[in-house]
């Protein structure tokens, strides 16, 4: 999957809008792109490098996630709520979605979206 076509997956989730909350802010974030349901987010990732995404996820099902090699502890957010999912390695597409979908849903689940 390209960036573009993992955009319009993430857009295609009901209530979510996209942006670049970090443009102006910090140099090495303005390429960041974030998706949200309400106004809180569930998935951002770089729009120059697309080599991994960050998800929220199930605290519970974390540290089992982590076993698959292309799942780590994200950057700048708590590894205990967020995951980063490599994005160049053994994911299936399949795989991706459903973790997007899920992070989706934890997230529109604490919303008024």
């Amino acid at each position: 999957m390209n960036v573009e076509e993992f955009r319009v997956f993430c857009l295609s989730l009901p209530n979510t809008h996209e942006g670049m909350p970090f443009e102006g802010f910090f140099k090495n974030s303005r390429s960041i792109l974030v998706f949200y349901v309400g106004e809180k987010m569930f998935c951002l990732f770089d729009l120059d490098k697309f080599d991994y995404c960050t998800l929220k996820c199930d605290p519970e099902i974390i540290d089992e996630l982590r076993e698959h090699k292309d799942i780590s502890k994200p950057f700048n957010l708590s590894p205990k709520h967020w995951i980063s999912v490599g994005l160049n390695g053994s994911i299936s597409q399949e795989m991706l979605k459903d973790l997007v979908k899920k992070s989706y849903k934890l997230v529109a689940a604490g919303t008024s979206a």
